[in-house]
């Protein structure tokens, strides 16, 4: 299934609520601005096809390097960390050049630690640098939207305080997306597939559910290295999604993982990764909320095996 890229911008028609718990679903919903998401895209088309770029110095010394690896593998989306140390010209180049070539570039960020009150004016800061950036390039230069990779689990306080955490996160969660209206920006985030295993404290709702309702989209981190363990992860949440009118990318791996092989695609290669990927798609397509795949991340895919 093909759908234009990115995030599903429909207006808020009806919304059912049942009050079962804290649960609700809307029949449809919206948060952005269609016509900042139009602007933006340009003629972007097709499901999502994206990768990370952590390393954001790439796009000082090797921009053309990352664009060429884009078009070459179709990637028509890419996840780009933002670094205060590389100047604004370069990130309005990069991005001049990837809307050239039909490619959005989301500015991205996050750490464990966003997931804590705490750190609140860390993440103000990161959108204050995104909203001043917007406001001062022209329309081509700027970035498509927020994709955020909090994954508060890793924190140490996960363990020893879990629902405090959650419920933190929770509320930098809505700050983020409340900023993120605002500035008439859709954003998106990274979701550990197995999330729906907790719950919210002090409700029936399980995490995943509230992070999929709260985002545009998310980004399903289901990393396995056959198409039906990475379907069979991604299914809850790809049927979550489309019972809000949410979009979900389905991630995979390619780093060397010390978890175990079957984490990642770095054993089989390329070839092996795209063969699954189509697999998957055949299966996914079935739900209205599939929108592509998103590969972990550039440095490690442009080194692996074909």
């Amino acid at each position: 299934m093909k759908r234009k890229r990115g995030y599903q911008f429909v207006l808020l028609i009806s919304c059912f609520m049942l009050f079962t718990g804290n649960a609700y679903v809307c029949k449809a919903t919206a948060l952005g601005s269609v016509d900042s998401y139009e602007t933006i895209h340009g003629t972007v088309q097709g499901s999502v096809r994206a990768t990370w770029v952590w390393d954001t110095t790439q796009i000082q010394s090797n921009p053309q390097l990352v664009l060429k690896f884009a078009t070459t593998n179709d990637i028509n989306t890419i996840y780009l960390q933002m670094n205060r140390d590389v100047k604004l010209p370069y990130y309005t180049d990069f991005i001049r050049k990837a809307r050239e070539k039909n490619i959005a570039v989301d500015v991205m960020d996050g750490r464990p630690s966003w997931g804590l009150t705490e750190s609140r004016q860390q993440i103000a800061d990161f959108l204050d640098w995104v909203e001043a950036y917007q406001n001062q390039v022209e329309p081509n230069e700027k970035f498509a939207g927020i994709h955020l990779d909090i994954e508060p689990h890793v924190h140490p306080e996960w363990k020893t305080n879990q629902a405090s955490v959650i419920t933190q996160w929770q509320g930098n969660v809505q700050y983020i997306v409340d900023r993120a209206e605002r500035m008439k920006m859709p954003v998106g985030a990274d979701l550990p597939f197995w999330l729906d295993g907790y719950k919210i404290p002090g409700s029936t709702m399980n995490v995943s559910s509230w992070m999929i309702r709260k985002y545009d989209s998310i980004t399903i981190m289901a990393y396995r290295d056959t198409a039906a363990a990475i379907y069979k992860v991604a299914k809850d949440e790809l049927e979550e999604a489309s019972l809000l009118g949410k979009t979900v990318s389905i991630a995979v791996e390619t780093k060397q993982s010390k978890e175990g092989d079957f984490i990642t695609f770095y054993e089989e290669g390329t070839a092996y990764m795209e063969s699954q990927l189509q697999l998957v798609e055949e299966m996914a397509s079935s739900h209205s909320s599939f929108n592509g795949f998103s590969v972990h991340e550039y440095s490690s895919w442009e080194t692996l095996k074909k």
